[in-house]
């Protein structure tokens, strides 16, 4: 029964978000993006984004310097090629899309982006020199590397809360709406759209032939680049959040915290577990390990980062607090958590489990 009632209260919490971003309006109660390079981990953690050292888990720096309550950041920051740091507010006021120095959190650009109209919740996918931003009124904005907008916005229609993603060629982007969008870069069109029956609130795993994507549909479908789809399997709950692939591994959770491994080449399930309770976030697959997040472990309320082999055994448990919402990130020999309503804003494991450090602001 705890189960049951764990995953209504996501269900719940989740799709308030949904309203909330579906109307324009400022996101308050997101969970927390992250990102890292081989020297610092990044997180959007409301009012700011903190640098934090990977050797202690200090604080190297926040933006902005002082709280701002029209400001909101809670994208996955990306970091570019060529040294920025890219993220958009979420607040209700403020949309501004700024590009920081990942070493100084100094604002790049001579001038913010601010021509959407709503709020940012999902990350930008950067592809040769370009800056393609999703945003929650609909549009995907298309950019250059110095902030300026170089092309019309790609009206995608629904609140479009996922990174975009792709094959090389094509862009995938998932909505709200049910449909996931195939758009062509070069001309800047909407090339297929398919509705999957269920909101998609994550991005899709994509290899050379086509599109993994997990939905509200309770099922994983298989979308070619031309548009052609099918159901490859179902699930037992929803699908929050984004497929991984290993080579011709396909791994998938679902809100009921099972956690699934299926064979491409053979089209057949390897193997279920379920390790803890809902699961919203990604799947992180590193040295071997395939890392879960849980929103919360049903006899605790605690979230829980479960690392599995790859054959779906359990090598070890640890309760983090608070909810786990966001996919874990690896860099080097550390997997990093950022639970929401917790104690702590960023969490250190190592591959064996032990915690190297925690990170909780100063005030």
């Amino acid at each position: 029964m705890k189960t049951k009632k764990m995953i209504l209260i996501s269900l719940l919490v989740l799709g308030a978000m949904f309203l909330s971003a579906c109307s324009g309006g400022t996101v308050v109660n997101n969970w927390y993006g992250l990102a890292a390079d081989a020297e610092r981990a990044y997180v959007s953690a409301g009012s700011f984004i903190y640098a934090v050292d990977l050797q202690n888990g200090s604080e190297i720096w926040r933006y902005p310097e002082k709280a701002d309550s029209k400001v909101l950041f809670f994208a996955n920051p990306v970091l570019t090629t060529d040294g920025q740091l890219l993220i958009g507010s979420a607040g209700a006021k403020d949309h501004k899309f700024i590009s920081l120095d990942p070493a100084t959190g100094k604002e790049k650009w001579a001038k913010v982006f601010t021509g959407a109209k709503g709020a940012w919740v999902a990350a930008p996918l950067v592809m040769n020199d370009m800056i393609y931003a999703p945003n929650t009124d609909g549009f995907l904005y298309v950019l250059d590397l110095s902030g300026n907008q170089s092309a019309d916005p790609i009206e995608i229609g629904g609140a479009l809360w996922s990174a975009p993603v792709s094959d090389g060629t094509l862009i995938y982007l998932s909505s709200l709406d049910h449909f996931l969008h195939i758009i062509d870069p070069v001309k800047g069109v909407v090339v297929s759209e398919i509705d999957l029956g269920g909101a998609i609130p994550s991005s899709p795993a994509v290899n050379n032939i086509g599109a993994y994507v997990g939905s509200f549909a309770s099922s994983i479908e298989f979308i070619q680049s031309n548009g052609d789809h099918s159901v490859l399997t179902q699930t037992e709950n929803r699908v929050w959040g984004s497929p991984i692939l290993d080579g011709e591994t396909l791994y998938y959770a679902d809100l009921n915290g099972k956690v699934y491994s299926f064979d491409l080449a053979s089209g057949t399930e390897n193997w279920s577990v379920q390790p803890d309770g809902p699961v919203a976030a990604g799947l992180l697959i590193a040295g071997g390990q395939i890392y879960v997040a849980s929103e919360a472990d049903p006899t605790s309320e605690l979230g829980t980062l479960v690392a599995l082999d790859l054959d779906g055994k359990t090598v070890w448990s640890k309760e983090v607090g608070g909810k786990l919402y966001t996919t874990p990130v690896v860099s080097g020999d550390l997997i990093l958590v950022a639970p929401h309503q917790a104690e702590v804003t960023l969490a250190a494991y190592d591959a064996d489990g032990k915690q190297a450090w925690t990170f909780t602001p100063a005030k």
